[in-house]
Protein backbone atom coordinates (compact mmCIF):
# COMPACT_ATOMS: atom_id res chain seq x y z
CA UNK A 1 0.00 0.00 0.00
CA UNK A 2 1.45 3.38 -0.99
CA UNK A 3 1.64 6.43 1.23
CA UNK A 4 -0.81 8.20 -1.05
CA UNK A 5 -3.34 5.37 -0.73
CA UNK A 6 -3.06 5.38 3.07
CA UNK A 7 -3.66 9.14 3.11
CA UNK A 8 -6.65 8.74 0.80
CA UNK A 9 -8.17 6.14 3.13
CA UNK A 10 -7.59 8.28 6.22
CA UNK A 11 -9.28 11.27 4.60
CA UNK A 12 -12.23 9.08 3.63
CA UNK A 13 -12.55 7.93 7.23
CA UNK A 14 -12.70 11.56 8.35
CA UNK A 15 -12.00 14.67 6.30
CA UNK A 16 -9.41 17.17 7.50
CA UNK A 17 -8.66 20.73 6.34
CA UNK A 18 -5.07 20.75 7.58
CA UNK A 19 -2.76 18.81 5.25
CA UNK A 20 -0.55 15.98 6.53
CA UNK A 21 2.01 13.58 5.16
CA UNK A 22 2.24 9.80 5.49
CA UNK A 23 5.78 8.35 5.48
CA UNK A 24 6.66 4.65 5.56
CA UNK A 25 10.14 4.47 7.07
CA UNK A 26 11.10 1.08 5.62
CA UNK A 27 12.46 0.26 9.07
CA UNK A 28 11.63 -1.92 12.06
CA UNK A 29 11.27 -0.56 15.57
CA UNK A 30 11.01 -2.45 18.84
CA UNK A 31 9.66 0.62 20.64
CA UNK A 32 6.78 1.90 18.50
CA UNK A 33 4.91 0.98 15.33
CA UNK A 34 4.61 4.59 14.30
CA UNK A 35 4.59 8.18 15.53
CA UNK A 36 3.22 11.61 14.70
CA UNK A 37 5.11 14.91 14.49
CA UNK A 38 2.70 17.70 15.47
CA UNK A 39 5.00 20.53 14.32
CA UNK A 40 5.23 19.21 10.73
CA UNK A 41 1.99 17.16 10.61
CA UNK A 42 3.86 14.02 9.54
CA UNK A 43 2.68 10.46 10.19
CA UNK A 44 5.56 7.95 10.31
CA UNK A 45 4.90 4.22 9.98
CA UNK A 46 7.64 1.66 10.65
CA UNK A 47 6.58 -0.53 7.77
CA UNK A 48 8.77 -3.52 8.65
CA UNK A 49 6.83 -3.90 11.91
CA UNK A 50 3.70 -5.01 10.06
CA UNK A 51 2.84 -8.43 8.65
CA UNK A 52 -0.13 -7.07 6.69
CA UNK A 53 -1.63 -3.88 5.30
CA UNK A 54 -4.51 -4.42 7.72
CA UNK A 55 -2.29 -4.09 10.79
CA UNK A 56 -0.43 -1.12 9.26
CA UNK A 57 -3.72 0.67 8.68
CA UNK A 58 -4.63 0.22 12.34
CA UNK A 59 -1.48 2.14 13.32
CA UNK A 60 -2.12 4.70 10.57
CA UNK A 61 -5.56 5.43 12.04
CA UNK A 62 -3.97 5.74 15.49
CA UNK A 63 -1.48 8.34 14.26
CA UNK A 64 -4.16 10.11 12.23
CA UNK A 65 -6.17 10.45 15.44
CA UNK A 66 -3.20 12.35 16.86
CA UNK A 67 -3.28 14.63 13.83
CA UNK A 68 -7.01 15.35 14.08
CA UNK A 69 -6.89 15.99 17.82
CA UNK A 70 -3.73 18.09 17.58
CA UNK A 71 -5.16 20.55 15.07
CA UNK A 72 -8.40 20.76 17.06
CA UNK A 73 -6.78 21.20 20.47
CA UNK A 74 -4.11 23.63 19.28
CA UNK A 75 -6.86 26.15 18.51
CA UNK A 76 -7.14 26.52 22.29
CA UNK A 77 -3.78 25.26 23.55
CA UNK A 78 -0.81 25.79 21.17
CA UNK A 79 1.33 23.46 23.33
CA UNK A 80 -0.96 20.47 22.76
CA UNK A 81 0.88 17.55 21.22
CA UNK A 82 4.33 18.54 22.37
CA UNK A 83 4.03 19.64 25.99
CA UNK A 84 1.15 17.60 27.36
CA UNK A 85 -0.17 14.06 27.68
CA UNK A 86 -1.89 13.04 24.46
CA UNK A 87 -3.07 9.47 25.15
CA UNK A 88 -6.08 10.63 27.14
CA UNK A 89 -9.50 9.01 27.45
CA UNK A 90 -10.72 11.55 24.89
CA UNK A 91 -8.01 10.37 22.48
CA UNK A 92 -8.91 6.69 22.88
CA UNK A 93 -12.60 7.50 22.40
CA UNK A 94 -11.84 9.37 19.18
CA UNK A 95 -9.58 6.57 17.98
CA UNK A 96 -12.32 4.04 18.74
CA UNK A 97 -14.78 6.02 16.62
CA UNK A 98 -12.36 6.22 13.69
CA UNK A 99 -11.41 2.54 13.75
CA UNK A 100 -15.12 1.66 13.79
CA UNK A 101 -15.64 3.80 10.68
CA UNK A 102 -12.62 2.16 9.03
CA UNK A 103 -14.11 -1.26 9.73
CA UNK A 104 -17.57 -0.32 8.45
CA UNK A 105 -16.05 1.03 5.22
CA UNK A 106 -14.07 -2.15 4.70
CA UNK A 107 -10.62 -0.63 5.12
CA UNK A 108 -9.81 -2.53 8.31
CA UNK A 109 -10.99 -5.73 9.98
CA UNK A 110 -10.07 -7.00 13.42
CA UNK A 111 -10.81 -10.50 12.13
CA UNK A 112 -10.98 -12.38 15.42
CA UNK A 113 -14.06 -14.31 14.27
CA UNK A 114 -12.05 -15.88 11.44
CA UNK A 115 -9.70 -17.64 13.84
CA UNK A 116 -11.59 -20.68 15.15
CA UNK A 117 -9.41 -21.16 18.22
CA UNK A 118 -9.54 -17.47 19.13
CA UNK A 119 -13.30 -17.41 18.57
CA UNK A 120 -13.77 -20.36 20.93
CA UNK A 121 -11.42 -18.81 23.49
CA UNK A 122 -13.27 -15.49 23.28
CA UNK A 123 -16.57 -17.18 24.13
CA UNK A 124 -14.86 -18.96 27.01
CA UNK A 125 -13.47 -15.67 28.37
CA UNK A 126 -16.77 -13.82 28.02
CA UNK A 127 -18.96 -16.50 29.59
CA UNK A 128 -16.69 -18.23 32.12
CA UNK A 129 -14.58 -15.29 33.24
CA UNK A 130 -16.06 -11.85 32.48
CA UNK A 131 -19.65 -12.82 33.23
CA UNK A 132 -18.88 -15.19 36.11
CA UNK A 133 -16.53 -12.65 37.67
CA UNK A 134 -19.28 -10.05 37.31
CA UNK A 135 -21.74 -12.34 39.08
CA UNK A 136 -19.22 -13.08 41.82
CA UNK A 137 -18.44 -9.38 42.38
CA UNK A 138 -22.15 -8.59 42.52
CA UNK A 139 -22.57 -11.23 45.24
CA UNK A 140 -19.46 -9.82 46.93
CA UNK A 141 -21.11 -6.37 47.00
CA UNK A 142 -24.21 -7.84 48.64
CA UNK A 143 -22.03 -9.55 51.26
CA UNK A 144 -20.28 -6.25 52.01
CA UNK A 145 -23.66 -4.54 52.35
CA UNK A 146 -24.65 -7.17 54.92
CA UNK A 147 -21.34 -6.69 56.72
CA UNK A 148 -22.04 -2.96 56.84
CA UNK A 149 -25.41 -3.59 58.50
CA UNK A 150 -23.91 -6.04 61.01
CA UNK A 151 -21.13 -3.60 61.90
CA UNK A 152 -23.70 -0.88 62.46
CA UNK A 153 -25.84 -3.13 64.67
CA UNK A 154 -22.80 -4.17 66.73
CA UNK A 155 -21.37 -0.61 66.97
CA UNK A 156 -18.29 -1.69 65.00
CA UNK A 157 -16.62 0.86 62.76
CA UNK A 158 -17.18 -0.43 59.23
CA UNK A 159 -14.25 1.57 57.86
CA UNK A 160 -11.91 -0.04 60.39
CA UNK A 161 -13.35 -3.45 59.50
CA UNK A 162 -12.69 -2.81 55.79
CA UNK A 163 -9.22 -1.43 56.46
CA UNK A 164 -7.78 -3.92 58.92
CA UNK A 165 -9.93 -7.05 58.79
CA UNK A 166 -10.67 -7.43 55.07
CA UNK A 167 -7.67 -5.31 54.01
CA UNK A 168 -9.68 -3.76 51.18
CA UNK A 169 -9.11 -0.26 49.81
CA UNK A 170 -12.11 1.82 50.87
CA UNK A 171 -12.88 3.05 47.36
CA UNK A 172 -12.82 -0.53 46.05
CA UNK A 173 -15.20 -1.66 48.78
CA UNK A 174 -17.50 1.26 47.95
CA UNK A 175 -17.53 0.36 44.24
CA UNK A 176 -18.21 -3.31 44.98
CA UNK A 177 -21.14 -2.47 47.28
CA UNK A 178 -22.58 -0.15 44.64
CA UNK A 179 -22.42 -2.94 42.05
CA UNK A 180 -24.06 -5.33 44.50
CA UNK A 181 -26.97 -2.95 45.00
CA UNK A 182 -27.57 -2.36 41.28
CA UNK A 183 -29.45 -4.33 38.62
CA UNK A 184 -26.54 -4.20 36.17
CA UNK A 185 -25.95 -7.18 33.87
CA UNK A 186 -22.85 -9.22 34.89
CA UNK A 187 -22.23 -10.11 31.24
CA UNK A 188 -20.46 -6.77 30.69
CA UNK A 189 -17.76 -7.60 33.26
CA UNK A 190 -16.99 -6.05 36.64
CA UNK A 191 -15.03 -3.00 35.45
CA UNK A 192 -17.87 -1.96 33.15
CA UNK A 193 -20.41 -2.83 35.83
CA UNK A 194 -18.80 -0.20 38.06
CA UNK A 195 -19.31 2.42 35.35
CA UNK A 196 -22.98 1.51 34.85
CA UNK A 197 -23.70 1.30 38.59
CA UNK A 198 -22.36 4.83 39.08
CA UNK A 199 -25.11 6.31 36.86
CA UNK A 200 -28.07 7.58 38.86
CA UNK A 201 -30.80 7.86 36.21
CA UNK A 202 -32.28 4.44 35.26
CA UNK A 203 -32.79 5.31 31.58
CA UNK A 204 -29.20 6.55 31.18
CA UNK A 205 -27.93 3.50 33.08
CA UNK A 206 -29.82 1.19 30.73
CA UNK A 207 -28.50 3.04 27.68
CA UNK A 208 -24.86 2.79 28.76
CA UNK A 209 -25.27 -0.87 29.69
CA UNK A 210 -26.65 -1.53 26.21
CA UNK A 211 -23.59 0.16 24.68
CA UNK A 212 -21.40 -2.34 26.53
CA UNK A 213 -23.60 -5.33 25.67
CA UNK A 214 -23.77 -4.55 21.96
CA UNK A 215 -20.00 -4.15 21.67
CA UNK A 216 -18.21 -2.08 19.08
CA UNK A 217 -17.53 0.71 21.57
CA UNK A 218 -14.50 0.66 23.82
CA UNK A 219 -14.86 1.49 27.54
CA UNK A 220 -13.02 4.76 26.85
CA UNK A 221 -15.57 5.66 24.17
CA UNK A 222 -18.51 4.92 26.48
CA UNK A 223 -16.96 6.93 29.33
CA UNK A 224 -16.23 9.85 27.03
CA UNK A 225 -19.81 9.85 25.78
CA UNK A 226 -20.99 9.94 29.39
CA UNK A 227 -18.64 12.84 30.09
CA UNK A 228 -19.89 14.78 27.06
CA UNK A 229 -23.54 14.25 28.04
CA UNK A 230 -22.81 15.47 31.56
CA UNK A 231 -21.03 18.54 30.18
CA UNK A 232 -23.97 19.26 27.87
CA UNK A 233 -26.29 19.06 30.87
CA UNK A 234 -24.17 21.57 32.76
CA UNK A 235 -24.11 23.89 29.75
CA UNK A 236 -27.90 23.87 29.56
CA UNK A 237 -28.12 24.61 33.25
CA UNK A 238 -27.46 28.36 32.98
CA UNK A 239 -30.59 29.66 34.67
CA UNK A 240 -29.48 32.39 37.16
CA UNK A 241 -31.76 31.08 39.92
CA UNK A 242 -30.50 27.51 39.51
CA UNK A 243 -26.88 28.69 39.57
CA UNK A 244 -27.48 30.68 42.77
CA UNK A 245 -29.25 27.75 44.42
CA UNK A 246 -26.30 25.47 43.62
CA UNK A 247 -23.84 28.04 44.94
CA UNK A 248 -25.95 28.32 48.11
CA UNK A 249 -25.76 24.53 48.56
CA UNK A 250 -21.98 24.57 48.12
CA UNK A 251 -21.58 27.41 50.61
CA UNK A 252 -23.83 25.70 53.17
CA UNK A 253 -21.79 22.52 52.84
CA UNK A 254 -18.52 24.44 53.27
CA UNK A 255 -19.89 26.30 56.30
CA UNK A 256 -21.00 23.04 57.92
CA UNK A 257 -17.55 21.50 57.38
CA UNK A 258 -15.78 24.59 58.71
CA UNK A 259 -18.09 24.74 61.74
CA UNK A 260 -17.33 21.13 62.54
CA UNK A 261 -13.60 21.79 62.20
CA UNK A 262 -13.88 24.89 64.41
CA UNK A 263 -15.58 22.89 67.14
CA UNK A 264 -12.80 20.32 67.02
CA UNK A 265 -10.08 23.00 67.24
CA UNK A 266 -11.82 24.76 70.14
CA UNK A 267 -12.20 21.47 71.99
CA UNK A 268 -8.54 20.63 71.41
CA UNK A 269 -7.46 24.07 72.68
CA UNK A 270 -9.61 23.68 75.80
CA UNK A 271 -7.87 20.41 76.64
CA UNK A 272 -4.34 21.84 76.37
Amino acid sequence: MTNERIKEILLDIEACDIDFTVIQTGKESKRVNGFYKPDTHEIYLHSLNFKSENSMLYTAVHEYTHHLMTIEKQKIDPAYGSACRVHTQEFWAKFGDLINIAEKKGYYSIGWENNSELKELTQDIKINYLEKNGELMKEFGQKLARAFDLCKEADIRYDDYIDRVLCLPRNSAKDIRKVGASDVNPAIGFENMKVVASIKKPDERASVQQDFLEGGKSPATVRELMKQKAAAGRTNDNDPKTKLEKEKQRLEKSIAQLTQRLEYVEESLANL
